[in-house]
């Protein structure tokens, strides 16, 4: 199945362009949005998930009309936002019962069978019975993937998932998020690149509202080969080199800030090739150097 975007526009009535022309193919498998807040990665996430209109445009999720037929895409459609409500002092297993119950499965067996099945797959059977209130924030995420899945949607959006996660907790998103991937698409919206680095083959870049970059990672990383550059300065240095150089990124290191720098050419004085990675081609179009 491919979901096709076309020509994607939206303006909220302060006169915020949301989405300026966005126009994506995105097939089976992981796709990584990323950008910063702000970017209209949000807008666009609510309008692929049926919660908003945009003012012109067109959407397709295989033969289906995402922006006019919304009753077809909810029933194939599995959407995780950044932030989510819950009925205090609600199990689990009642929660997800209930959810799958409005979806449309009637038969009591059968949706015990799948919760039963989804509270497995995110690692939360043991801790079923308790009120998802109370879970951490990894747990309320993985319980909102498994939400996600009831019904076996073909498209799944998940909405800034690890944001406030400890490692541990990503790790274990992340193993989840790779499993379902394999037959569907899921598209991760995200401000962290590390998060489509360990999981994407394919990625947009966004920022105020238009498309930036399309395309595969490899390609991404291609933006940028040869031309960044990197070396320590000390911090009373840095202002100096923000004004003489096209500084896409500094990160203190050992004390001491690491920039990164965007130039065709060596910039002499000290600079070393840096090894290209997503982080780079991020801020780099951020700053419309390529």
């Amino acid at each position: 199945m491919i979901l096709k975007i076309d020509n994607l526009n939206k303006q909220y009535s302060n006169g915020v362009v949301a989405l300026s022309n966005v126009s994506l193919a995105i097939f089976s498998g992981m796709f990584g949005l990323l950008g910063p807040n702000g970017a209209g990665k949000s807008s666009l996430m609510r309008t692929l998930a049926t919660l908003q209109d945009a003012d012109s445009g067109s959407v397709m999720l295989g033969e289906i009309d995402v922006l006019n037929n919304k009753e077809e895409v909810r029933k194939i459609l599995g959407y995780l936002p950044q932030e989510f409500g819950v009925y205090p002092r609600t199990s689990a297993v009642e929660l997800m019962d209930h959810l799958a119950l409005l979806k449309g499965f009637i038969h009591k067996g059968e949706r015990r069978e799948m919760v039963a099945h989804l509270l497995v797959k995110a690692n939360l059977y043991e801790h079923r019975k308790k009120a998802v209130s109370s879970y951490s924030g990894g747990m309320r995420q993985r319980f909102g993937i498994a939400q996600c899945l009831i019904g076996n949607p073909k498209l799944v959006i998940v909405d800034e998932p690890t944001a406030g996660l400890d490692p541990g907790e990503r790790n274990r998103f992340y193993n989840i998020l790779g499993e379902i991937s394999e037959n569907v698409i899921v598209i991760l919206s995200t401000h962290i690149v590390q998060d489509v680095k360990e999981l994407c083959t394919h990625m947009a870049i966004m920022d105020k509202g238009k498309l930036l970059f399309s395309g595969n990672t490899d390609d991404a990383l291609q933006q940028i080969k040869g031309k960044v550059w990197e070396r320590k300065v000390e911090k009373a240095e840095l202002p100096k080199y923000q004004n003489e150089y096209k500084i896409i990124s500094s990160k203190l290191t050992g004390g001491k800030p690491l920039i990164h720098a965007f130039s065709l050419t060596d910039p002499g004085y000290g600079f070393a090739k840096a090894e290209e990675n997503l982080e780079d081609v991020f801020f780099a179009n951020l700053n419309d150097l390529v």
